[in-house]
């Protein structure tokens, strides 16, 4: 069996995501589209707005065979660590030949990510005096990447290198396939044009216009989730009051005192304020929602090194039924994980009154 990977959020899914699976699947001739995803929170430290099984039921019914779950180690991390973590799991799994990403630009990622990697440890001393020397953190990496600043000036085209870095260290074992992203960007907020992002689509869930953006399925589930943010928010606030600076040295990102001036915010027990003061030039918003999110989930950097060392394995959360059979072999773990506490706070947040049941299980589509 020939078999394409796609890393992925879906936070929600989207008639984008749709065609990245279809250009994937004709890009590659492969004989079938597995996505390994974001379970419960994603890599920006943001509550996914929907269930991960429901997700996964979404994208198997637009073009997947099968969706497996990125563990929330890696899922709430760095890109690298994002990427690294996706890539280590995909490599051990038999019949994995390519691996399928949107960008916005269409370059030689292999290239580039074996020149960055040769020059890592020129591109750590330029980025760490432009950042000593009072830049912003966006600003001190373009010049740390030199040539390719332009290149990797989106979301998107940061994590294609970073896929690309990560499938040399695991051997170069994935072809990569780039899909050119087509309508809004990454950050648009607005519903419009052929294909509308992620973001817009969360933003404006309420909206008409939502039925041309996402597959009904999607539109349905959507109009019935209510929004739970503020209580994910109080939470992470409240956790992040009660830590010591010992704890938060042990998440990504956070160190050379930031752990300090975190614990200083926390009195405030206001998560939006949190993070407007934690935010600089050096520490972008992003980086501090995902530390306050992993503080919460007790995502910490030694136990994300420890599962990369070993052999991380993947829960199936939807595939196929008439896949099953072919699919099931390959992608299920000898011993399946166990949901971690990303899924337990998740559902703790969202199923306040226990009106749904965890199901921890495989979903077949029909």
């Amino acid at each position: 069996m020939n078999i394409s990977a796609i890393i992925c959020e879906f936070n929600p899914f989207h008639n984008g995501h749709a065609y990245l699976l279809e250009q994937v699947r004709r890009q590659t001739q492969c004989d079938a589209v597995l996505c390994i995803m974001s379970g419960s929170f994603t890599q920006r430290g943001e509550m996914c707005i929907l269930d991960k099984y429901r997700r996964a039921r979404h994208a198997v019914l637009n073009g997947a065979d099968a969706v497996i779950e990125l563990p929330a180690h890696f899922a709430v991390a760095p890109a690298e660590i994002f990427a690294d973590g996706a890539v280590c799991i995909l490599s051990r799994i038999p019949s994995v030949n390519f691996l399928g990403f949107g960008c916005e630009i269409i370059t030689d990622f292999d290239a580039v990510a074996a020149e960055l990697l040769d020059e890592s440890g020129k591109f750590r001393k330029i980025l760490r005096e432009r950042l000593d020397a009072g830049e912003g953190y966006a600003a001190a990496y373009a010049a740390a990447v030199g040539r390719h600043s332009e290149l990797l000036n989106t979301p998107n085209n940061i994590l294609a290198v970073e896929y690309a870095k990560a499938n040399i260290r695991h051997g170069r074992k994935l072809t990569l396939c780039p899909v050119e992203r087509k309508g809004a960007g990454y950050h648009g907020r607005e519903l419009g044009g052929q294909f509308a992002s992620a973001r817009a689509i969360r933003e404006n869930k309420e909206s008409e216009a939502l039925k041309d953006f996402v597959p009904q399925e999607v539109l349905s589930d959507l109009v019935r989730c209510e929004d739970r943010s503020q209580r994910f928010k109080q939470l992470a606030a409240d956790a992040l009051f009660f830590a010591d600076a010992e704890r938060l040295k042990r998440i990504y990102g956070c160190t050379e005192g930031l752990e300090n001036r975190l614990k200083k915010l926390s009195a405030s027990g206001d998560y939006d304020e949190i993070i407007l003061q934690g935010t600089g030039k050096r520490y972008p918003a992003s980086r501090i929602r995902r530390i306050l999110a992993a503080n919460l989930l007790g995502l910490f950097k030694d136990d994300a090194e420890r599962l990369l060392q070993g052999a991380p394995s993947a829960r199936v959360l939807a595939v196929r039924k008439d896949m099953a059979d072919a699919l099931l072999p390959l992608i299920s773990p000898s011993a399946p994980p166990p949901e971690d506490a990303g899924y337990a706070v998740w559902r703790y947040i969202n199923y306040p009154s226990g009106e749904e049941n965890v199901r921890e299980k495989t979903v077949f589509i029909e």
